[in-house]
């Protein structure tokens, strides 16, 4: 540091901090040794934000386990790469854009779609597939089916326009999100595991070339503004959101992508969030380099802007290239063919610094380093969740099973959401093999027989009632969806949605569930390779239930050799895997049926889901399995029904074995590290004893046929009628709002 470290006096500060607290602008003053200008505060008040510095979380992100064999890159980069041998590698990042979503909801959801998948081709990966996880308010609130319709359909519109299918995904509802809703992306791509594109600038001297779209005033501030709660005027913030263009974004991948194929590029970086702020800052402090950059040379859409516009715009569709200087014809011809614009705005140095210049005025001039290394870094106080009193399935009133799921399945939580992924393109590309609506997709790797399976799981009301239980079971649950499907489950990427992080309740619940996911991660060889935190997800002062969202990549030698969950013959024996105690804290069953949500959440046995899902994993690949599906929400009753519907054929469950365990906790509890197979009933027997050798619990529950889902007791329903009850609940809200 240079000049003075005094803090400046209230005088002295200016009235707009831009976010920063006072004590971040005396510490900026203090770095620059002077009071910053308008620009460079700015830059600091971006860079120090939430959104870029990860000033409250990085304490406790540190602790996640982000290496492995297969681990080519983890966290700091633009995504994850991970390898899946024959030379390739799969690419994958989720993300948040929760705010924008919530004040402009196409824009932003449009948006989010474009940054994640810009975020996956920077790597050098095509895009290959797109899964959302998105949490609505009540379906009460008067603006849910308003935020739904712009949500679903900006989600749509962008990847449909990329021709990247949306293959998979989550559509859930709570009042806790009525002032602000989670809108998470994730991209997945394939690599050319030799030829990863990095962010590290390097070569004194070497061209900064920014491509793409022109640079406007939209997205000004954004990245502050998804680090601060929303208030009542939160629509006035509507200016500030993005506005996307998926035709450009899609002559940008293609463009990029043919430059890749040669040998020009020694940095490149997105513009996202902080736009060439972050991207100039992170690119030239990876190096340990200094940048200069010409702000009047950058392609703008709007007069008179200012270098202070220039550097904080969010404008999409932009990126930032460090090339050889030999380079530059071959590159602009290739983005004149895509009809994009190829600027050269600058160079790299070798002052350590940030040198912005418009029209031969220094507009700004501050060390590059500090903006990185000396963000504030707070280990912020946390306080820990109460734990909650056990729940006693006796004590809850008489319900017919059969009424019992009716009311189930047609819940906005567990309703079919073919209303939403209808309106994606999840077919394009022909390698779609499970569409939305399993446990996982799968798709096909090009011609031959390897194939990914793709998942996204968290259960928010878990993680409300105990965070570090709640944050293993979500890493858990993905495990098991990807087991599911028959994959080997490889890495995941995390977006982490919690409240304002200056309340210690607040962290306790992020502290709580990251300590969860570590420990699950950790058992299950199940790295994390990328993500993102979104916090202030609150609207005066009511925080959304914490939701640590898991994306999930698993990997199939053969796609030939995968599961689904649709039952497909009869006579097939229904064997449940893995232990039913009846637990009915937090469950859905809890909430819809007796209108309470409390409780703990079902204890996670790492061991055991480590252990079933091997052995579940190891009866797909030998075909031994017609149909497998993993119990979560709802427990058995639903997961048969969700079997019966999907393959239109029915079911008989037999009685319990345990006398000991309530019926309904037998029907509906959410006991974890459970799947339901059906299989043929001649190997039953021998895979009941295989299981018993493995020690997984094992029991024939029940055998296919027919075309109702009959009960113990003899109640019985159509699988016609399920499926109208579950099919029917969201068209017709939306066609009713």
């Amino acid at each position: 540091m240079t000049g003075r470290t005094k803090g400046a006096t209230a005088a002295e500060r200016p009235a707009d901090l831009m976010g920063l607290t006072a004590e971040e602008y005396d510490r900026a003053v203090a770095i620059m040794g002077r009071a910053p200008n308008r620009t460079e505060l700015g830059i600091f008040s971006v860079m120090w934000s939430e959104h870029c510095s990860y000033k409250s979380s990085k304490v406790w992100l540190k602790k996640l386990p982000t290496a492995g064999p297969r681990v080519i890159q983890g966290p700091g980069e633009n995504a994850g790469v991970v390898d899946i041998g024959d030379g390739q590698a799969v690419v994958f990042k989720m993300e948040s854009h929760n705010h924008p979503s919530f004040i402009e909801p196409y824009q932003g959801a449009a948006t989010g779609v474009g940054g994640i998948m810009r975020d996956v081709f920077t790597m050098g990966a095509r895009p290959i597939a797109n899964l959302n996880a998105l949490r609505f308010g009540s379906p009460d609130d008067a603006k849910t089916p308003h935020l739904v319709a712009g949500v679903v359909a900006g989600i749509g519109g962008y990847g449909n326009c990329m021709g990247v299918p949306t293959v998979g995904g989550e559509v859930n509802f709570h009042p806790s999100y009525n002032g602000n809703i989670l809108v998470n992306a994730m991209t997945v791509g394939l690599a050319d595991a030799a030829r990863i594109f990095y962010s590290r600038a390097a070569g004194v001297g070497n061209p900064v070339i920014y491509v793409g779209a022109k640079t406007g005033r939209d997205g000004i501030h954004g990245a502050t503004m998804a680090s601060a709660e929303f208030s009542d005027d939160s629509e006035e913030k509507r200016p500030t959101v993005q506005v996307g263009d998926p035709f450009t974004e899609k002559l940008l991948l293609e463009a990029c992508l043919e430059l890749m194929a040669t040998d020009a590029i020694v940095a490149i970086q997105d513009m996202g969030a902080a736009g060439l702020t972050s991207s100039s800052v992170e690119m030239s402090s990876k190096g340990g380099l200094g940048i200069e950059l010409a702000l009047d040379k950058v392609p703008v859409r709007e007069s008179a802007m200012t270098p202070y516009e220039i550097m904080l715009s969010e404008s999409q569709e932009r990126m930032l290239l460090i090339l050889k200087p030999e380079a530059r014809d071959r590159a602009r011809a290739i983005f004149d063919k895509w009809e994009l614009d190829f600027a050269e705005i600058g160079r790299l140095t070798d002052s350590g610094r940030l040198v912005l210049t418009m029209h031969g005025k220094i507009a700004a001039d501050m060390p590059v380093e500090p903006l990185v290394s000396q963000a504030p870094v707070y280990d912020r106080p946390i306080a820990p969740t109460p734990k909650q009193a056990a729940i006693d399935a006796r004590s809850l009133p008489a319900t017919s099973p059969v009424e019992a799921l009716r009311k189930l399945i047609g819940c906005p939580d567990l309703a079919s959401k073919r209303w939403v992924w209808e309106q994606y393109d999840h077919l394009i590309m022909g390698n779609t093999l499970q569409r939305p609506g399993g446990d996982a997709a799968v798709i096909r790797l090009g011609d031959g027989p390897k194939g990914l399976a793709l998942a996204s799981d968290c259960t928010p009301r878990y993680c409300a009632a105990d965070p570090e239980r709640g944050g293993m079971q979500a890493v858990a649950e993905n495990w098991r969806n990807l087991t599911a499907v028959g994959a080997l489950p490889l890495a995941i990427t995390d977006n982490m949605n919690f409240g304002n992080p200056e309340r210690p309740e607040i962290m306790g619940q992020f502290a709580g569930c990251i300590e969860g996911m570590r420990q699950a991660c950790v058992a299950l060889d199940y790295p994390v390779v990328s993500g993102n935190v979104s916090l202030y997800n609150e609207t005066n002062g009511k925080g959304i239930l914490p939701t640590p969202a898991i994306g999930g990549v698993g990997l199939l030698e053969d796609v030939a050799r995968s599961a689904s969950l649709a039952l497909k013959q009869e006579g097939d024996r229904l064997v449940l895997l893995g232990a039913t105690r009846g637990h009915l804290g937090q469950s859905l069953y809890l909430r819809e049926i007796a209108g309470r949500e409390e409780g703990p959440p079902p204890p996670v046995d790492l061991a055991a889901e480590r252990r079933h899902g091997d052995f579940v994993r190891g009866l797909i690949r030998e075909g031994a399995v017609t149909a497998c599906h993993d119990l979560s929400d709802g427990g058995l009753l639903v997961a048969l029904a969700e079997m019966a519907m999907a393959g239109r054929m029915g079911a008989t469950l037999d009685a319990p074995g345990d006398k000991e365990t309530p019926m309904a906790g037998w029907l509906f509890g959410e006991d974890q590290a459970r799947y339901l197979v059906a299989l043929p009933a001649e190997r039953s027997a021998t895979i009941l004893d295989r299981a018993k050798s493995a020690g997984v619990p094992a029991a024939v529950v029940g055998r296919t046929g027919g075309t109702s889902l009959t009960l113990p007791g003899g109640e019985a329903i159509s699988v016609a009628e399920l499926s109208d009850i579950n099919e029917g609940w969201l068209p017709r809200y939306m066609g009713a709002a």
